[in-house]
């Protein structure tokens, strides 16, 4: 135990020696440089192994990947090896390198004699973004480097090289000598080559796929740069994706065309001057490589100093400073009529789409400081889905796939391969499926595929899957329905092979896709949507103006209302919080815990929209956000406001809006409209009108003439009744009418609707009742127990129904009032509550002479005799509002007649 800490001693001391005798002793590649070869993300580089353990990176250029980019191992560079290779190195790439040197170290357990390939990988989506081979056997791909030549090395000097110094017997074609920034969109990179009297030229910009690059020698003799005379390269790509650079001499500013002369003139191809002589003779570029990579065109060529075309092309004197000139424009491709590219003019500044600039081609140069970034990256097809054609999807070779390494045969959609593919939320898309049976396309997160979960990856399945595969003969159809839940980019795989798809990038193209209604607030600054489900309900604001913030509230003003914000914070992250805001400044508005889902909220050129769900009726009790409740049969009255500042907390008054509406919309949900607060609907007045008119005078009308006018000779009062109620119940049907064409439907749930149902029942059942009452007994004979049950249900229902429709008119006025200012409806609901106090004083009034008149007959009856009785046949009709039911006639009046002389008197 002693003996211990001495041996510890000994073996901290003795590790370091061993491990650098292990770098020392690996030293197979000690000295071997090489270039990166560019794959993707712009990336540039030359690697120098400096002993088994380290090697360097010098001008290393890359634009950033995920954060898992790493150094990567392989055994080669198929895809299979490299998608099952190793990382050999703990330093994460994950930013910008801008013409970079550092040194890197190898895993403990790593040597170079582990892989046959070193790459830069980014792990999450199994991309290559360049590598370099260092062979099976190493030794295979070195040779000795010659005497040191006038053209300057790719080799960096900045490290100290090893004793014997080595690098690959070829280059890589992204790598030059010299690089100089025409624009900040265009660059010049150019290497001299002695050996073969040639110059290596690239020209690399971000332009879109349907621009030239033009670079030149003006013409020697000019007094001033000009283009005429010009001897030019042109470059750029085919439709194909195939590169092409090409020989041209400027005649006139214009396209080529043929003169009345005959002769040709313009910006036109060397070949076209000499018609049929043979094309080597006049177009001496060679081009050598060219590609699009992350929205970046690059074209590599060779021209010869001395050329042999005494016409067109200017002699380039290697070490003379002579005047070049440049372009940038867009290119006309070729047609039957003229085979060959024309270039169209550059149409844009001076310094930015054209130049002129003196050159020397034996000084050094490297003016570009890191790589070219374009905006827009994807250089694959787009393809844009219309939700009405489907996309055809079938298989085929891997030719142009954008994130290598990539299996052989990929997935092509409309005969286009593995292109971008864009959606809108809430637009469908149909797939028609016809790869064959080894192709089943799937909607998925993973940017890999070919069933994510198979290799212990999470990930989320949107549409398709094992079963979406088909043949030509027999297509599967595939319908999937991007919604406001999916993400802004997912990817189409197939489920059995990875890497077969690309992106699809899901948009908010219109949100009235999305939401099912929309409507313009106040001052038409802000506009909202809506989408209605059972027990929720989705929005969306969107700002017609920029802001850094938006609001909106639900209430008559921001006093007193519940707010919904949403902004974008310095990190440019998108929030949506939710306040209850009862007061002017900036204490009162305070946060609440209401419970609101599917947050989303993005800013576009300072353009705010945020989306949230929530439900209707909040389950909570106790806090003020429980009180939030939506009606969709209420209209919601909606605010807005817009700042130039917020935050999550510790809010100022530098938070308070600087713009908002004047006044509140009333947003009707059910309809999908809105309308001005102080307005009141012609249709609802209508609606309340009538109603009044029907329950208020005509159905209480006719229920008083067949209690007081039963007295009156004849029949009138019974066809007084049935009019009255026939023409009530007619109003009472079309009023209905009228407020569910103003409401866009019938919707049974406030307390005015349902009171209002139940009269409206209980009126239509009358005139049924009517029609199946019992025969009247004859005069004498006592009712029939079914006729008394009638007489007494349609009294109950009669009594009933005015009881249900007088109640139906008040909450109506209530119902009103929360749908418009209290004051609107107060006086017209005070009105309604005399009406009925008069109705009701001329009941009473109408009961007293009843029961008068009652007595006196009573009276009358005793004490005189009756002087005839005419024997009418009575009316199919009884007193069914008095509480003692009778006939017409008296009991105890006989029915027979009584007849007395009388003499006069003499």
């Amino acid at each position: 135990m002693e003996d211990r800490p001495w041996s510890l001693l000994l073996l901290c001391f003795l590790i370091p020696f061993s491990i650098a005798s292990i770098c020392k002793e690996n030293t197979t590649l000690a000295g071997f440089s090489s270039d990166l070869a560019m794959v993707q993300h712009q990336l540039r580089g030359v690697v120098r192994i400096l002993d088994g353990c380290s090697f360097s990176v010098s001008q290393f250029d890359m634009l950033p990947g995920s954060d898992r980019v790493r150094w990567w191992g392989a055994s080669g560079d198929s895809f299979h090896n490299l998608t099952s290779g190793f990382e050999i190195s703990d330093m994460n790439l994950n930013h910008t390198y801008r013409n970079e040197s550092f040194t890197v170290r190898l895993l403990p357990d790593v040597t170079w004699d582990q892989m046959s390939v070193l790459a830069v990988w980014d792990e999450p989506t199994a991309s290559d973004f360049g590598h370099l081979l260092l062979g099976s056997n190493h030794s295979d791909l070195l040779a000795p480097i010659p005497d040191p030549s006038p053209a300057p090395s790719p080799i960096s000097d900045q490290f100290d090289a090893p004793p014997i110094s080595r690098r690959p017997a070829y280059s890589q074609p992204t790598m030059f000598d010299n690089c100089l920034a025409l624009s900040p969109s265009y660059r010049l990179r150019w290497t001299l080559l002695p050996e073969s009297n040639s110059i290596a030229i690239g020209l690399e910009a971000a332009i879109g796929t349907q621009y030239y690059m033009a670079f030149g020698w003006a013409d020697p003799g000019a007094a001033s740069p000009t283009m005429m005379h010009a001897d030019v390269v042109v470059a750029g790509f085919s439709e194909e994706g195939i590169p092409f650079a090409e020989d041209y001499f400027i005649t006139e500013y214009s396209e080529c065309l043929l003169n009345k002369d005959g002769k040709v003139e313009g910006v036109c191809p060397d070949t076209i001057y000499e018609g049929s002589d043979p094309v080597g003779l006049v177009n001496n570029t060679k081009l050598v490589y060219g590609h699009r990579r992350d929205g970046i065109a690059f074209v590599r060529y060779e021209r010869s100093i001395v050329s042999k075309d005494e016409k067109y092309d200017v002699h380039v004197n290697k070490t003379d400073n002579m005047t070049v000139i440049w372009a940038l424009g867009l290119i006309r491709p070729p047609d039957t009529l003229r085979p060959y590219y024309l270039p169209q003019n550059h149409g844009g500044p001076k310094f930015t789409t054209y130049g002129f600039f003196t050159l020397n081609l034996s000084k050094e140069v490297n003016q570009c400081a890191g790589p070219l970034d374009a905006e827009d990256k994807d250089d694959q097809d787009l393809i844009i889905s219309d939700g009405k054609t489907p996309l055809i999807v079938t298989s085929g070779p891997a030719l142009h796939y954008p994130n290598p390494p990539n299996p052989a045969k990929v997935i092509y959609i409309n005969k286009k391969e593995a292109p971008h593919l864009r959606v809108e939320r809430g637009v469908p898309v149909t797939f028609s499926i016809q790869g064959g049976h080894d192709l089943a396309l799937y909607i998925t997160s993973d940017p890999i595929g070919g069933n994510a979960t198979s290799r212990n990856v999470s990930e989320t399945i949107y549409a398709g899957g094992v079963d979406a595969e088909g043949v030509p003969a027999s297509p599967k159809e595939l319908i999937w329905a991007p919604d406001r839940n999916t993400p802004d980019q997912v990817y189409y795989q197939s489920f059995f092979e990875q890497k077969m798809g690309w992106k699809v990038q899901v948009v908010d193209g219109g949100l009235s896709d999305m939401y099912n209604n929309s409507v313009l607030l106040d001052d038409q600054q802000v506009t909202l949507f809506w989408t209605l489900s059972p027990d929720s309900i989705t929005i969306a604001a969107r700002g017609e103006k920029k802001s850094s913030y938006l609001a909106i509230g639900f209430g008559s003003g921001m006093i007193n209302s519940y707010a919904y914000i949403g902004w974008i914070d310095d990190f440019g992250i998108g929030h949506v919080n939710t306040y209850w805001i009862d007061g002017k400044d900036a204490s009162s508005v305070r946060p609440t815990s209401e419970n609101i889902s599917n947050v989303r909220c993005r800013s576009e050129n300072g353009i705010i929209t945020f989306e949230f769900t929530r439900p209707l009726n909040p389950s909570c009790n106790g806090r003020v956000e429980c009180k939030n409740i939506i009606d969709p049969t209420t209209p919601l009255k909606v605010i807005w406001a817009m700042g130039a500042r917020w935050s999550a907390d510790h809010l100022s008054e530098k938070n308070m809006h600087s713009v908002t509406s004047r006044k509140p919309v009333r947003v009707l949900l059910l309809r999908g409209s809105a309308e001005a607060e102080q307005d009141l609907r012609p249709v609802l007045a209508v609606h309340g009108f009538m109603m009044f008119i029907a329950w208020g005078i005509l159905l209480p009308g006719g229920i008083l003439a067949a209690r007081y006018l039963k007295h009156v000779k004849g029949d009138s009062w019974y066809q007084i009744h049935v009019y009255l109620q026939y023409s009530g119940i007619a109003i009472v049907l079309l009023g209905v009418l009228f407020a569910a064409a103003e409401l866009r439907g019938f919707y049974i749930g406030s307390a005015h609707v349902k009171f209002g149902v139940s009269a409206i029942v209980l009126a239509c059942i009358q005139p049924v009742n009517a029609y199946l009452r019992p025969k009247r007994p004859a005069n004498g004979e006592a009712p029939s127990p079914r006729r008394v049950i009638w007489e007494f249900f349609h009294a109950i229902t009669g009594r009933f129904a005015i009881l249900a429709g007088i109640v139906a008119l008040f909450t109506g006025m209530k119902h009103l009032g929360n749908r418009y200012d209290s004051e609107n409806v107060e006086g017209l609901t005070w009105a309604l509550i005399i009406w009925f106090l008069l109705v009701s004083l001329l009941v009473l009034y109408l009961e007293y002479l009843e029961v008068q008149r009652r007595r006196k007959e009573k009276n009358s009856l005793r004490g005189n005799w009756v002087l005839g009785n005419d024997d009418d046949e009575e009316e199919d009709s009884v007193d069914l509002l008095h509480r003692k039911r009778t006939s017409t006639a008296p009991e105890y009046v006989s029915s027979t007649r009584m007849e007395v002389q009388l003499e006069p008197i003499r």
